[in-house]
């Protein structure tokens, strides 16, 4: 599988860097090669997770959005390129599942391992690099009032319903208070 999974991981990073794709520039070095690199720390965490199938999804989490620039999840389209590129259908109906899933917030605390290691991951990405700097450059037409409430809601919505494994909370806990603190720096004290 470890093949297949490269081949599939090739394959996303040719299309993420396709000029059609507004994320082009930066999407692999500064999204999903972090994604994948926190998943492999928490798959030597979690010894009973799928690692093949963890790296899977983090090549397929953001397909609808790599392939159609846009916000879906399209599994459509994923599970096509998955059986060209020779995946069995039980891998592939597992991984789309398993992709589901990550999008039903009330229930990843009760979701398998695999899928609470892509929630964690994607959303600690996040919080490493320049990726809310990379949203700012790529949106100069908005006003900066609604970068900065489009920040805090993305942050809150990672950090409350995304993030659901403790080392990541714990790990990236500062890192999330000081995104907080940046964006709001009105509403607190300065000074303690």
């Amino acid at each position: 599988m470890k093949r297949l999974v490269q081949k599939f991981r090739k394959h996303v990073q040719i299309l993420a860097a396709n000029p059609a794709f507004v994320h082009h520039k930066w999407y692999n070095k500064y999204h999903l090669e972090i994604v994948e690199r926190i998943a492999i720390e928490l798959c030597q965490r979690y010894k009973k997770a799928d690692k093949d199938l963890v790296i899977l999804l983090v090549w397929m989490h953001d397909y609808g959005k790599i392939a159609l620039d846009n916000n879906t999840k399209d599994l459509i389209k994923a599970k096509k390129a998955l059986q060209k590129i020779g995946f069995e259908e039980e891998t592939i109906k597992k991984a789309a599942q398993y992709i589901e899933s990550t999008d039903r917030y009330e229930s990843l605390n009760q979701a398998p391992i695999e899928v609470k290691i892509i929630s964690s991951a994607d959303a600690a990405a996040h919080l490493v690099g320049p990726f809310y700097s990379l949203w700012w450059y790529e949106n100069p037409q908005k006003r900066i009032e609604d970068l900065i409430d489009g920040d805090i809601k993305k942050a809150l919505k990672d950090w409350n319903k995304k993030i659901v494994l403790p080392e990541i909370k714990k790990t990236f806990r500062e890192r999330h208070r000081v995104l907080l603190e940046q964006r709001d720096i009105l509403n607190h004290k300065f000074l303690k």
